[in-house]
């Protein structure tokens, strides 16, 4: 008979869950970019949404016009 593979990601050398890894990366992107880095890329995001929302409502009101 044939064993069954453990899935758990830490048995098996060299694998991780899609968790552990974005742990991983997270804490290596925060030593090397820092704070700064995270303001930015949140304040772009907010921007980002803030502009659809307006092209949203704008999309709204010529709908409800016609």
């Amino acid at each position: 008979m044939e064993e069954e593979k453990k899935t758990s990601g830490k048995d098996e050398k060299g694998k991780m869950t899609v968790q552990e890894a974005g742990k991983k990366g997270g804490m290596k992107t925060a030593q090397t970019h820092g704070r700064e880095f995270y303001e930015e890329i949140g304040h772009k995001g907010g921007q980002k949404v803030k502009e659809l929302i307006e092209e949203g409502k704008e999309a709204r009101s010529m709908s409800e016009e016609k």
